[in-house]
């Protein structure tokens, strides 16, 4: 069976860039086709499962909290974090420029239009913790939305909605595209296969039986289809060891396996340049999943300031390689001790406050938009951790609990040696923390992990939700212990289809591809506009931003 479509233009993938980038073609009248290769249950993409935070300069949500935030000084920040320094950033620093300026001027108004609306506490990820012109947030940027990943689909699933009713949008599932079709020159359409129709979860792996083909005719293609980071193989292909040294034997994914970076392949035997393809972003907090969706499913901490890190030696880690500060930089030290992984070590009075979990499954609080259910979950639950982190603690297979340092340990060796690893000394790990706990004593301190948990209590939202109260490791008031073996997660595709802040796709001249477009992961999230390293709340709005000018351009 060989079935024909027509549009004005096709959107290859129905993620969160897909969705924008149609809504707005939709907007100024276009027949729009969106092609996907997952079902229906699947609409969204990864943005379902995020946290739904979005990196946005100088907000009313800033400013209530006394944040003096400008577009100067997120420039300044971005461009530290950024380090662009190829002949190919010509685009990705010009994009850079105007995701700020669209940060720091529209984006919120564009997105409150719609009904989005955001958490009152703005979150402080990636701190950096070196010198001022380098990598990191100077100040709080992270703002979550009520209702999570979900929340941010909301609106455009409400818009894609009614231009479906309305005859202007089609969506085309389990359509995998496997060529982008020229016509003299131009771009004509797509052609693929049509796969069985599937009924597993949202996110669970799908089967690929091909009951027939496909050609599409259009205009223009967007393509909007993800990034690598579903599968590990591509991923240590593509791992810049020079950077960061070599690939970790083991690690876990972060996506679902369909997010498999095929459509950048057939972007490219379309003409289309590829760039910067060993830039990638992975976090180095990483759980295994107990109640797993996807193939190797890894859940990512988001830790506040004060657990003590330690590498697979079991030698505390040194500043700027803290929790939460520069994620990267965190990731080749830890690999520089030639294994994957890392361990934390802190109190429970530390994983109530400080312990999140990414993704929205892992937040029913906020991703149910109730400010009463999350006052209850995160300041009404006495001694207690959120349900989710209280679930990973009994059940997750990289947690150790225990009232002494030496029985935990123990039991930290336990995991240790079913997972092959070395073997930690308890001697060593107390001579350390003792260490530690003795600059408590005092209101000043020569150790830079303290220094940097008072100064993130000085910041209210700190102090409120994310930072606990110093107190030294070891007092049983405090307690239990708790150890967490820690795995590298696979995550972000920071390079990828060359584009330039239209979102119009590149040739190897660096020429425009008459009618071919690319937003979201497959493009670096717009143009390659991270560099080298990301400020966080920057995937989402990279999608809404390079979905937004794709579909406004290709339109």
């Amino acid at each position: 069976m060989q079935r024909r479509l027509e549009a004005d233009t096709i959107v290859v993938g129905a993620g969160l860039a897909g969705l924008t980038a149609a809504c707005e073609l939709a907007d100024r009248g276009k027949r729009v086709l969106v092609l996907d290769q997952e079902g229906p249950q699947n609409l969204g993409g990864q943005a379902f499962w995020s946290l739904g935070g979005l990196f946005m300069v100088d907000t009313p949500e800033q400013r209530r909290l006394r944040i003096r935030d400008s577009a100067d000084l997120a420039l300044s920040d971005w461009m530290g974090a950024a380090q662009f320094d190829r002949p190919e950033d010509h685009w990705p620093r010009r994009t850079a420029e105007a995701y700020l300026a669209f940060a720091a001027g529209p984006m919120r108004a564009w997105l409150a239009a719609m009904g989005m609306r955001w958490f009152p506490v703005v979150g402080w990820a990636e701190r950096g913790g070196a010198l001022a012109t380098g990598h990191g947030n100077s100040v709080p940027r992270f703002h979550i939305t009520w209702g999570t990943g979900p929340g941010v689909l909301a609106p455009f699933l409400a818009r894609a909605s009614d231009h479906v009713a309305a005859d202007r949008l089609v969506f085309a599932h389990r359509h995998r595209v496997r060529e982008i079709t020229r016509d003299a020159g131009r771009v004509s359409g797509v052609a693929g296969e049509i796969l069985a129709e599937t009924g597993v979860a949202r996110g669970a792996t799908s089967g690929r039986e091909v009951t027939g083909g496909f050609e599409a005719r259009a205009g223009s293609v967007v393509v909007t289809s993800g990034g690598i980071g579903g599968d590990l193989a591509r991923v240590r292909r593509a791992w810049p060891v020079d950077r960061l040294g070599p690939p970790p034997a083991r690690m876990i994914c972060g996506v679902p396996a369909h997010v498999d970076g095929a459509m950048i392949d057939t972007a490219a035997a379309a003409g289309a340049a590829l760039i910067n393809t060993d830039r990638m972003w992975h976090y180095t907090e990483g759980l295994r999943n107990w109640d797993p969706i996807w193939p190797d499913h890894g859940i990512r901490v988001l830790p506040g300031p004060s657990s003590v890190w330690f590498d697979a030696l079991g030698t505390r880690m040194e500043p700027p390689f803290l929790p939460g500060f520069d994620t990267l930089g965190t990731l080749k030290r830890i690999l520089g001790t030639g294994h994957a992984h890392s361990w934390f070590v802190l109190t429970q009075s530390i994983i109530k406050k400080e312990f999140a979990l990414s993704g929205s499954e892992q937040n029913p609080d906020l991703t149910s938009g109730r400010r009463r259910e999350v006052l209850a979950s995160r300041l009404g639950s006495g001694g207690r951790a959120t349900g989710p982190v209280e679930a990973f603690k009994e059940h997750g297979a990289d947690f150790a609990v225990a009232d002494t340092l030496e029985t935990l340990v123990e039991r930290m060796n336990a995991i240790a040696d079913a997972m092959g690893d070395p073997r930690l000394d308890p001697a060593r790990l107390r001579t350390q923390i003792e260490a530690r706990d003795a600059q408590v004593a005092n209101p000043f301190s020569k150790d830079a992990q303290i220094t940097a948990i008072r100064g993130a209590r000085a910041y209210l939202g700190d102090r409120l939700i994310r930072t606990a109260k110093l107190h030294q490791i070891l007092d049983p008031a405090q307690g239990p212990l708790i150890g967490v073996r820690l795995s590298v997660l696979t995550r972000k595709t920071l390079g990828g289809i060359h584009t330039d802040t239209d979102g119009a796709v590149l040739d190897a001249q660096g020429a425009r591809i008459d009618g071919l477009f690319a937003a979201g992961e497959c493009a670096g999230f717009g143009g390659g506009y991270h560099g080298y390293n990301a400020l966080e709340g920057t995937f989402l709005g990279g999608c809404l931003f390079s979905g937004r000018n794709a579909g406004r351009a290709a339109g």
